[in-house]
């Protein structure tokens, strides 16, 4: 009665090894050394098994990989830096490809172009690029990777200068469904460059990214003071009333957070709710330093962690929030339409008591760069929103899961009515429960041609660990 599965079983193990043989990375199944900690990702509350996992080594294993992957029906699964909160590298019985150990970085200063291997983090690349003074819009922790960051839009601290990461893509090698290297560029598959400039990992494994750079740094002002939750109200509406005129310069967060046990803070607000107005000027910094002084003068601060700083040191200063596999998270977002004083109310209110110490909460502003693309440009779609909210739950223990995910969901549902057209941060998904309806809202216009985009290169649907696109009938 068993035959036909242990038939199977052997003939997997025998297309496993002949994987092995075609590849130089290392090429893992359950039970081999190195298998739970190659599927172990950034948030520790992912726990899945693929079934194959392909510790690649450069563009021929890639292929490789996929070719296996088709040829033995499975789905694949991306893990570039392995920080997507919801975990889409790691595919319960995939094969995983592991890019991780592809990070290289090549700098062209004359012509302020990067070219960063798939697998880089964009400590990688920030490391590269201020060796010549130079910076593409990454993201806000150093060990996101560039592939998932940059395919969703990416997010950073040089947003209101120079847009989003997805601006900065001038190109992109890209391992398709069919196991072929293609280029993506303006002139060689511009559907496909398109796609990628928002469309997440939904058409292929990217390879390599082409990115131009800025002149930024080395040293840039950050401005960060602190203040007690009791005057969030006032602060944040100064914060957006000062921001009205200067979001094409500065890129700002209203964090909310808890005040941890240390010597950086007073005794007396240990373990209170705090909200801190972060702007980052990425032109002068005494230009910066002069722009951002009005922040700092609201009164009753708690600290202030302002001032002068190396851009790659701002890069990495929220690296020690996020240790990679010590918190469970669970993140939502919403852009919104406003920021009106009813808002600024609702958001201040639900940020008061989190379950957890550790969860934080921000506004985002936008403006600037940002805003300058039309909507209809990248697939990310419109660019209209002026601010969006995340909120970012973290904490320790399973036996919290449930807690802290329901006061997620629920302040996030309170927000909805003010979220724009219920588009929402595709790299801030939660767990991407809504599915497609999420999915559509997110890309709006754009949605269609993106399905007709994903048959062509994707049509089987190989892809599809990620916010899912599926193919055009």
């Amino acid at each position: 009665m068993n035959a036909p599965n242990v038939n199977a079983a052997s003939e997997f193990s025998v297309a496993v090894q002949d994987l092995r043989e075609r590849v130089r990375g290392a090429v893992l199944v359950a039970g081999d050394d190195g298998y739970d900690a190659a599927r172990a990702v950034w948030n520790a509350m992912i726990d899945r098994h693929p079934a194959v996992i392909v510790r690649v080594r450069g563009v021929a294993d890639v292929m490789a990989g996929v070719d296996f992957a088709r040829a033995n029906g499975l789905p694949v699964s991306i893990r570039g830096g392995g920080h997507n909160v919801a975990g889409h590298a790691v595919g319960e019985a995939g094969v995983m490809l592991d890019l991780s150990g592809m990070r290289a970085v090549r700098v062209d200063p004359e012509r302020q172009r990067a070219w960063v291997e798939g697998g880089a983090i964009w400590g990688d690349v920030d490391h590269a690029t201020q060796a010549f003074h130079l910076a593409t819009p990454g993201g806000v922790i150093s060990d996101t990777g560039v592939a998932g960051l940059t395919l969703s839009g990416g997010m950073g601290w040089l947003r209101s200068r120079y847009g989003l990461s997805i601006d900065n893509l001038c190109a992109a090698d890209v391992v398709t469904a069919d196991g072929r290297l293609v280029h993506a560029s303006p002139d060689e598959n511009p559907d496909l460059l398109w796609a990628l400039k928002g469309g997440g990992g939904n058409f292929g494994v990217v390879t390599g990214f082409e990115f131009a750079l800025h002149p930024v740094g080395p040293e840039v002002m950050f401005c960060a003071p602190i203040y007690p939750i009791e005057m969030a109200g006032k602060v944040i509406r100064a914060w957006r009333d000062f921001l009205v005129d200067k979001n094409d310069c500065i890129t700002g967060l209203a964090e909310f957070s808890t005040v941890a046990e240390s010597p950086d803070f007073p005794q007396e607000v240990w373990g209170k709710r705090v909200v801190t107005l972060v702007a980052v000027y990425a032109g002068d910094a005494s230009d910066g330093e002069r722009i951002t002084q009005p922040l700092r003068e609201l009164g009753g601060m708690v600290t202030d962690f302002s001032g002068r700083m190396n851009y790659c040191d701002i890069q990495r200063l929220f690296d020690t929030l996020m240790p990679a596999g010590q918190y469970r998270c669970y993140w939502k977002s919403h852009y919104l339409s406003g920021l009106s004083d009813a808002v600024i109310d609702a958001i201040v209110a639900g940020n008061a008591s989190p379950p957890s110490p550790n969860t934080l909460s921000s506004i985002w502003n936008f403006g600037g760069a940002t805003a300058a693309v039309g909507a209809s440009e990248p697939a990310f779609g419109d660019r209209s929103m002026p601010w969006m909210l995340s909120i970012d739950s973290v904490w320790h223990s399973p036996a919290d899961d449930a807690a802290n995910i329901a006061w997620t969901r629920d302040f996030w549902q309170r927000m909805r009515p003010h979220s724009q057209a219920g588009r929402i941060y595709l790299n801030f998904p939660g767990l991407g429960e809504e599915g497609e309806d999420l999915v559509r809202s997110s890309f709006g216009a754009n949605y269609a041609r993106l399905a007709a985009i994903k048959a062509k290169y994707d049509p089987g649907n190989v892809f599809c660990f990620n916010q899912n696109i599926e193919p055009a009938a």
